[in-house]
C-alpha cells in the first residue's frame, strides 16, 4: 500500500496560480508514496479534511517567513514574504505537530515547523560562510555534521554529509519539543526534529534536488513513517 503524502503547494501572488516544483512529487513517488497537493486555502474545515486524507505531509521550500509570527519587526534584509502561505502552513504545521502526523519540512518547511512549535528564526544569516549557493541546484555545496542518536542519523545512517544550500533565514531558538539534529561548520542549524513524535523532521537543504543515497533515504523514511501511520489509523 502506498501511503498518501500531502505536499503544500506554493501560491504565486502575481499570477494567482498554485504551483510546485516537480522534484518533490518525483522524489516521493520514487520512495513509494502517493502524492496529493495541498493548496494554501485558509479555511479550518478544509485544513481538517486535508489532515484526514493524508498519512504524512511535506512542507516544501519557498520564500521568507514573516517575522510577525515570532514577535519580531521586519529587518532590512527580509526578503519577499507570502502571507497566504505563511498563515496556511503555520496553521497546518501546528495541527501536524499536535497530532504527531509524519512530516518532512524542507528549507522554508524546516523553518515553518520550528515557528509552528513556538520557535524563532534568524531573519538573515550573518556569518562568513555562504548559505545561498551560486551553483546548480543538485550540487553539494557544504558539509553538515549530524548528531548521533537522532531521527536524521537513523534515517540516513551517516554522521556527516554534503548538502546544497539556498537560504538566508535559519532556525534561531528552538520551538517546544524540537531538538537540533544537524549543524553547518559555522554553527547554523541545518536540521531539527521533534522529540515527541515518531517522525517530524526539518532539513535546511533541498534533498528533492539531490541524487545521492542520503537524499533518497530521507524520503523513504518519511514514506515508511506514513505507512506506519496508515496501518495504525486503519485509513
Amino acid at each position: 500500500m502506498r501511503p498518501l503524502i500531502g505536499i503544500c503547494s506554493n501560491y504565486n501572488l502575481e499570477t494567482e496560480e498554485y504551483c510546485l516544483r516537480e522534484y518533490y512529487v518525483e522524489s516521493l513517488l520514487r520512495a513509494g508514496g502517493n502524492v496529493i497537493l495541498l493548496p494554501p486555502i485558509n479555511n479550518e474545515e478544509i485544513i481538517e479534511q486535508y489532515l484526514k486524507l493524508c498519512h504524512g505531509v511535506v512542507f516544501p521550500g519557498g520564500g521568507d517567513i514573516d517575522p510577525y509570527y515570532w514577535g519580531e519587526v521586519p529587518s532590512w534584509e527580509l526578503g519577499e514574504i507570502n502571507p497566504r502561505r505563511d498563515d496556511f502552513e503555520i496553521k497546518l504545521a501546528q495541527l501536524v505537530i499536535a497530532r504527531k502526523l509524519p512530516a518532512l519540512g524542507i528549507c522554508r518547511g524546516c523553518q515553518i515547523l520550528n515557528v509552528a512549535a513556538g520557535g524563532t528564526l534568524l531573519q538573515d544569516i550573518n556569518t562568513t560562510m555562504a548559505h545561498q549557493q551560486k551553483a546548480p541546484r543538485n550540487y553539494p555545496f557544504h558539509d553538515i555534521v549530524i548528531k548521533s542518536n537522532t531521527l536524521l542519523s537513523r534515517a540516513i545512517n551517516k554522521s556527516e554529509i554534503r548538502v546544497n544550500s539556498f537560504h538566508h533565514q535559519a532556525v534561531a531558538h528552538l520551538g517546544t519539543g524540537m531538538c537540533i539534529s544537524a549543524v553547518a561548520p559555522d554553527g547554523i542549524i541545518e536540521a531539527i526534529e521533534s522529540r515527541e513524535a515518531p517522525f517530524i523532521l526539518g532539513v535546511q537543504w533541498h534533498p528533492e534536488c539531490m541524487s545521492d543515497k542520503s537524499s533518497e533515504e530521507l524520503f523513504m523514511a518519511l514514506v515508511r513513517a506514513a505507512k506506519d501511520n496508515a496501518n495504525l489509523t486503519g485509513r
